[in-house]
């Protein structure tokens, strides 16, 4: 006794119909190669695009991930403390973190630590942003700044002076007292104010 309709199994095994299978119906009497063809001739007549990339700096999107950038508090302090998050988070391993203590005489950034060495290895860095996501006081953005090329394998492991934001005008340059409040609360308490 055969059996023409067995019961589903169970498993990852589908069944399927067992219809005829014919080739779909192609809605152009032109063969294949005709159509390849007609493809590229279409492209000859377009107009080339070039772009005069060194004389004409190409413009990015507004948020485009290029160069990492270490920020600053307005009166200057850093705003990294040293958490590590941002190369926790890092799949290509190419942060490099070591804490610091910040002390009375030698303050660096409002909390109880700051970033001491911080570097970027350019090599490994896949530009993917999750270094930003992770870090909890927004320090470590990205810039438009696309331009990495070197041909020395060094240059392109960036330090923490490479990656800190200038010093506008009105700030100071670490180490110096806190200056927008008593405590680090102040700090992030007033970041949303745009001050």
């Amino acid at each position: 006794m055969s059996d023409r309709n067995p019961a589903p199994r169970s498993g990852s095994e589908v069944d399927r119909p067992t219809g005829d299978r014919r080739p779909a119906v192609r809605d152009t009497l032109m063969p294949a190669p005709g159509q390849g063809f007609g493809v590229t001739f279409a492209q000859i007549f377009r107009k080339v695009t070039t772009e005069q990339y060194p004389f004409e700096p190409k413009v990015t999107k507004p948020r485009y991930h290029g160069r990492h950038v270490l920020n600053r508090h307005p009166d200057g302090l850093e705003k990294c403390v040293g958490c590590e998050l941002c190369a926790w988070a890092c799949p290509a391993d190419a942060i490099y973190v070591e804490g610091g203590d910040n002390t009375e005489d030698a303050r660096f950034s409002p909390g109880e630590r700051y970033g001491a060495v911080y570097q970027i290895n350019y090599l490994r860095c896949i530009f993917c942003g999750l270094c930003i996501e992770a870090c909890p006081t927004r320090s470590l953005t990205m810039s438009n700044d696309f331009e990495l090329a070197d041909d020395n394998r060094q240059n392109l492991i960036y330090t923490k002076e490479q990656l800190m934001a200038p010093l506008l005008p009105g700030m100071e340059a670490p180490p110096h007292p806190m200056r927008l409040g008593t405590d680090e609360k102040d700090y992030y308490l007033r970041a949303g104010d745009g001050a």
